[in-house]
């Protein structure tokens, strides 16, 4: 007998007939003898509409009060789950992310998991149940309801699969594992048996939206097991793994992408180290995340620095940057919105020159103009116009061979 972590996502619980699917599919693993613990998202787009309720009231709500309005779609969709197992003839509770013992930071809106005590999940177990866990929440030492994120009951399930020494993690989803790059816009793009933990941490912060990043970096830091499926199909998934289990066919193995992307410039900073750690250290202190980051010198005392935001967070970044305007003594701030960011990922790029440049030669030859670049061992990422951004995602799935056999690129 096993135990398993199953994570069901909004459009596999988006209905009554699906939630009993999902009942079902859950009591076929249960009956080969495994203690099963499930986390469900809320209800098909029960976010966004909870979102748009909140939005219509005020155009910036109050980040613990829309945490407390937002968890409660997981909650409607666990107890219902939890029904729907009780009526297959199996014994199921659902739990919140606060009774199943998952301890957060102070920080709403997007906290991360510190710890979680697994007593009452154990002792539920221990009774025969099936654990039904609300993803995307837990609790501040404090009592406070928190937020994970978007994406975050991925993370719920990977962490509650390394606490509960789970012997697999399956994330079921709408599709039927990791592809090249996204099947609805890349036509040839191909569904791969194996993503290596860094690769899938790449993909997902790059735009990927199979996994969440942080449920990636939990499965590699705790090695658990982890496996993409549809929740349609029993088709095989795709498989996350450790480096050393990957097949080394392809130099990239994923084109990513996402849009609402926007660049902001600070002109006329003085050319003093400190300035760049309070622009960079204020914009941590207010959780705004900061992706591509390029400095140019404009004068012989003067700086300038550009950095990328996601579109969400540009009033959060401009009221950082107007707060340390009298501080810092820099001279106006720009911004570029209606930006898209393309990005190549493989772990066969850190010993195979030359990527970069097909990278760059690429687009150039397709009139695609790149506005910044960011590289790292295993990925190159390039800030684009948002229209450009299916056309380079295209260009570049094909120029590298992902849309071939991985056996056909080989040989090539």
């Amino acid at each position: 007998m096993g135990r398993i972590v199953q994570k069901y996502g909004g459009s596999s619980v988006a209905t009554i007939e699906k939630i009993i699917r999902v009942a079902e599919r859950i009591k076929r693993t249960a009956k080969e003898g495994h203690e099963m613990v499930v986390v469900v998202s809320a209800m098909g787009d029960t976010t966004d509409e909870l979102l748009g309720m909140a939005k219509s009231i005020s155009l910036n709500p109050d980040k613990r009060e829309l945490d407390m309005l937002l968890t409660t779609g997981e909650q409607v969709s666990s107890a219902l789950l939890a029904m729907a197992l009780q009526e297959t003839g199996e014994k199921a509770v659902s739990l919140t992310g606060w009774q199943a013992g998952i301890r957060t930071e102070s920080v709403h809106g997007n906290a991360r998991i510190l710890q979680i005590d697994t007593k009452r999940i154990e002792e539920e177990l221990a009774e025969g149940k099936i654990v039904v866990v609300t993803g995307f929440q837990g609790v501040t030492e404090a009592g406070e309801i928190t937020a994970l994120g978007r994406g975050g009951s991925d993370t719920t399930a990977v962490a509650l699969a390394a606490a509960l020494h789970a012997d697999r993690c399956e994330i079921y989803t709408d599709v039927t594992g990791v592809f090249t790059s996204d099947p609805r816009w890349i036509k040839k793009a191909r569904k791969l048996p194996a993503v290596s933990y860094d690769e899938m941490i790449e993909m997902a912060h790059l735009g990927a939206q199979v996994l969440h990043p942080r449920s990636v970096e939990f499965a590699k830091n705790f090695r658990v097991p982890l496996v993409v499926r549809s929740s349609m199909s029993d088709e095989e998934g795709t498989w996350i793994v450790e480096e050393e289990k990957m097949e080394k066919n392809l130099i990239v193995r994923g084109v990513a992408f996402e849009k609402n992307i926007t660049r902001i410039t600070v002109h006329g900073l003085p050319d003093v180290m400190e300035n760049l750690s309070a622009i960079f250290t204020g914009l941590a202190r207010e959780n705004v995340d900061v992706d591509i980051i390029i400095q140019n010198v404009s004068g012989e005392t003067e700086n300038q620095v550009s950095f990328s935001v996601k579109d969400d967070q540009l009033n959060d970044a401009l009221a950082v940057l107007e707060k340390l305007r009298g501080e810092l003594g820099f001279k106006n701030v720009e911004w570029e919105s209606g930006l898209a960011k393309v990005s190549i990922v493989g772990s066969g790029m850190v010993s195979n020159p030359g990527v970069a440049a097909k990278m760059f030669s690429t687009l150039a030859e397709n009139g695609i103009f790149i506005k910044m670049i960011s590289t790292s061992e295993i990925k190159i990422s390039v800030v684009v116009d948002e229209e450009q951004m299916i056309r380079a995602a295209e260009t570049l799935h094909q120029a590298f061979g992902l849309d071939r056999a991985e056996r056909e690129v080989k040989t090539k």
